[in-house]
């Protein structure tokens, strides 16, 4: 089997070398060139656009598209020996709010393959650090990435798929939960007749040449149909070909409408599900997702923008907040991140993680 990643996370790449330092995140304050002022979310907000680079900024596209006949998969799958997860409490207090906050964070820049990327494993230490300065314990947070020698904290198939049980093994309403991953996506033909273009959405673990990918269907399975009702799960999904990723039943525009539906019918009533599944994703389906540079310093630009976006103003809607995706990445990325959502939201609430 040929591997080809060469569609994804976009262009060529800076001269070989470590990775640059990760960056102490900053605030920006200025608006992108010719953006007036009243489309920005809230009123005396603005944010950094990724377009102030100009057109000499490297980008690569975090994306492949192949052929490849995937096998069923067994979701019986234990956690690596000796793997560092956080136990999962085995009650909750009600009258708290959340009950409980887990999140799994994974970046993965493919060291020495031949499509690397530079970005990820910055993007998922930023997101780390975000989400513990927006309360999530520090200690509740499990971080796969590929610039450890540590074994069980590497991007494996084996150790996402782990990952991805623990987040949600004895998830109570009212729980925050947050998935975030970054690196390279693809597209492989559906075998299950759930999409209407004939392709699964798929994330690339560090092992994919050797123990294959990760599809839509097996996400959606392994985190979203297991939740209970109320239980809350944020999605930041910065890869191409990413924006149906986690098979949710409901796309959003920016002015919080319902878009055309990507799966079937049939598909849409057995994924739909009483938890609050939100899905953020880099671009759509057809697209790719970049890796660039702020700063100097690798990002994903996905990962920047929502990061840039919540830091400016923490108390943005469902639709506000994806204004401000938008509005950082325009008009450098031709990219469009992507909201979605497993059962009909108000886009005009506050989103809250």
């Amino acid at each position: 089997m040929m591997w080809d990643l060469s569609g994804g996370r976009r262009s060529p790449l800076p001269p070989a070398g470590p990775p640059p330092p990760f960056p102490v995140p900053q605030h920006h304050h200025s608006l992108p060139p010719g953006q007036p002022a009243s489309n920005v979310a809230t009123q005396g907000t603005s944010y950094p656009s990724l377009s102030a680079f100009g057109s000499s900024v490297p980008s690569t596209a975090r994306s492949d598209s192949y052929g490849f006949n995937h096998a069923s998969t067994s979701y019986e799958y234990q956690a690596p020996r000796g793997i560092a997860f956080p136990s999962s409490p085995s009650h909750h207090s009600p009258s708290h709010y959340p009950a409980q906050q887990q999140p799994a964070v994974i970046g993965i820049n493919y060291t020495g393959h031949s499509n690397e990327l530079r970005g990820c494993v910055n993007d998922a230490k930023r997101v780390r650090q975000f989400l513990i300065k927006n309360g999530y314990p520090a200690e509740n947070i499990v971080l796969l990435s590929d610039d450890t020698r540590d074994p069980r904290s590497l991007p494996t198939r084996k150790n996402i798929i782990a990952a991805m049980k623990w987040l949600v093994r004895g998830a109570q309403p009212n729980d925050a939960l947050f998935f975030h991953y970054s690196g390279h996506g693809g597209q492989t033909p559906d075998l299950d007749g759930d999409e209407l273009d004939g392709f699964d959405e798929v994330i690339y673990p560090l092992d994919f040449k050797k123990n294959g990918h990760i599809t839509d269907d097996e996400m959606h399975d392994l985190m979203v149909k297991p939740l209970p009702d109320d239980c809350r799960l944020t999605g930041l999904f910065d890869a191409c070909h990413s924006g149906t990723v986690l098979d949710l039943p409901y796309i959003y525009s920016s002015h919080g409408r319902l878009k055309g539906s990507h799966i079937t019918d049939r598909a849409r009533r057995r994924k739909a599900t009483n938890a609050d599944v939100i899905s953020w994703s880099g671009c759509k389906d057809g697209q790719t997702s970049a890796d660039t540079f702020h700063g100097g310093v690798a990002v994903g630009a996905m990962s920047h923008a929502f990061v840039s976006a919540l830091t400016a103003n923490p108390t943005q809607s469902y639709q506000e907040l994806l204004r401000s995706v938008r509005l950082i990445l325009h008009p450098r990325y031709s990219q469009k991140p992507q909201l979605g959502s497993s059962h009909h939201i108000d886009t005009a609430l506050r989103f809250v993680f």
